[in-house]
């Protein structure tokens, strides 16, 4: 049986203290390049809890990281829905990724 893998590689520079300077990431198929962010969940089964890496660079703006946050609530709402057919948690999560940008004013209403 023939085996598909795919790899994915981050390279994160750090400074003198420690603090993400850039974030370079590449997948078998493609190479990205260079990230200012980057939230990584990954499901333990055996503990039954999430496993996380949170990183993000010194050059990432407060407006950048609101927006990579409101962008994430999306895309989790729709992975949720996906994965579980529960559309109506689905949609409360984007309700409240909807109120988040407005409350950092990722989301602005026309006039």
């Amino acid at each position: 049986m023939s085996e598909n893998k795919s790899e994915i590689k981050l390279e994160v520079t750090l400074d003198e203290n420690k603090v993400p300077e850039s974030i370079d990431w590449k997948a078998s198929e493609k190479d990205f390049g260079k990230s200012n962010a980057a939230l990584i969940s990954i499901w333990d089964h055996d503990q039954q809890q999430t496993l996380k890496l949170d990183l993000w660079t010194k050059s990432m703006m407060h407006e950048e990281m609101s927006l990579f946050f409101y962008q994430t609530m999306i895309t989790m709402a729709d992975t949720y829905q996906r994965a579980t057919s529960n559309e109506q948690m689905a949609k409360d999560i984007k309700d409240f990724a909807y109120y988040f940008g407005k409350k950092t004013s990722v989301i602005v209403d026309k006039k």
